[in-house]
C-alpha cells in the first residue's frame, strides 16, 4: 500500500481562518491589513511577472495565456484582480469555507477562478505545473516549511515564477507585527500569528534554492502610520516578498 501524502496543514491555523472566513471581503473587518498591503504586493508580482515573460504590464490583460497558482488563496484578494489581468487563474485553500467565500464572491463578480479545497503536495504529487506559483502570507501557518516549499517549488514550471511573503523572525516583528498589530492596535485579532513560526529571509531563500529555485528579487514593505500606506523598501526586519525562477 502506497504511503500517504505528508500533510502540511495544520488543523488549528485552519480552524482560525474558518472562523474568520466571512471577513475576507470587509475593507474595515479582521483582514483590513491585507486590503491596505494588496496594491504593492499586486504591484510587485506585476513587475516581476513583466519582466519575466516579456509582457507589457500597461496592457489591459498582459499575463493572457499564462496559468497562476495561489497557494492559501483564502478570500481570493489577490485572485481577483489577477485574473482580471489576463492569467488563468486557480485558487487553492484547505480551509472549506475560504474557498465557498471565494467561489461565491468571484462569481458575483463574474470572473471564472478555478478555487479548489486541496493541499499544494497534492497537486505536486499529481504532477500540476503552473506559470506562476504565489505563497503570500501562508509559509507561518503551515507544518514543515521545508516541505510546503518544496511541493510549491515543484509545480513552478520550466521558465516559471514563485512569488513568497511572510515575515522575518526579528525582535522588531515581535514587537510590530505580532505584539502591535495583535494586542496593541487590533488590526488582527489576537493569536492570529505565532511569532516563533515567522521565517528569516534565509530561511525561505535556502529552502527555495535547495529545491532547484534561483532567488531574483528580495524586498522589504513598511508601513508608514501617518499614511497609513504601504511601500515596497529596502528593509526586511518585518515584512518582506520575494520571487524565484526555475530556468
Amino acid at each position: 500500500m502506497a504511503n500517504a501524502t505528508p500533510s502540511t496543514a495544520l488543523p488549528e491555523e485552519l480552524a482560525k481562518f474558518e472562523a474568520m472566513a466571512d471577513s475576507w471581503w470587509d475593507p474595515e473587518g479582521k483582514f483590513k491589513p491585507l486590503h491596505q498591503f494588496n496594491p504593492e504586493r499586486l504591484r510587485f508580482i506585476v513587475r516581476q511577472a513583466a519582466a519575466r515573460f516579456g509582457r507589457d504590464e500597461t496592457a489591459d490583460r498582459p499575463f493572457e495565456g499564462l496559468r497562476l497558482l495561489d497557494v492559501g488563496c483564502g478570500g481570493g484578494l489577490l485572485c481577483e484582480p489577477l485574473a482580471r489581468l489576463g492569467f488563468s487563474v486557480t485558487g487553492l485553500d484547505a480551509a472549506e469555507k475560504n474557498i465557498r467565500i471565494a467561489s461565491l464572491h468571484a462569481e458575483k463578480m463574474g470572473l471564472a477562478i478555478d478555487y479548489r479545497c486541496d493541499l499544494v503536495e497534492k497537486l505536486a504529487e499529481r504532477g500540476e505545473q503552473f506559470d506562476v506559483v504565489l505563497t503570500m502570507e501562508v509559509v507561518e501557518h503551515v507544518d514543515n516549511v521545508d516541505l510546503f516549499l518544496a511541493a510549491c517549488s515543484h509545480i513552478v514550471a520550466p521558465g516559471g515564477l514563485l512569488f513568497g511573503a511572510t515575515m522575518n523572525r526579528t525582535l522588531k516583528s515581535l514587537a510590530m507585527a505580532k505584539i502591535g498589530a495583535e494586542y496593541i492596535l487590533r488590526w488582527l485579532p489576537r493569536g492570529t500569528h505565532d511569532w516563533r513560526k515567522f521565517l528569516k529571509p534565509s530561511e525561505f531563500v535556502g529552502s527555495l534554492r535547495a529545491s532547484g529555485l534561483v532567488v531574483d528579487t528580495l524586498m522589504g514593505m513598511s508601513f508608514n502610520p501617518i499614511a497609513g500606506t504601504w511601500s515596497l523598501t529596502d528593509d526586511l526586519s518585518v515584512n518582506y516578498l520575494l520571487s524565484a525562477s526555475r530556468n
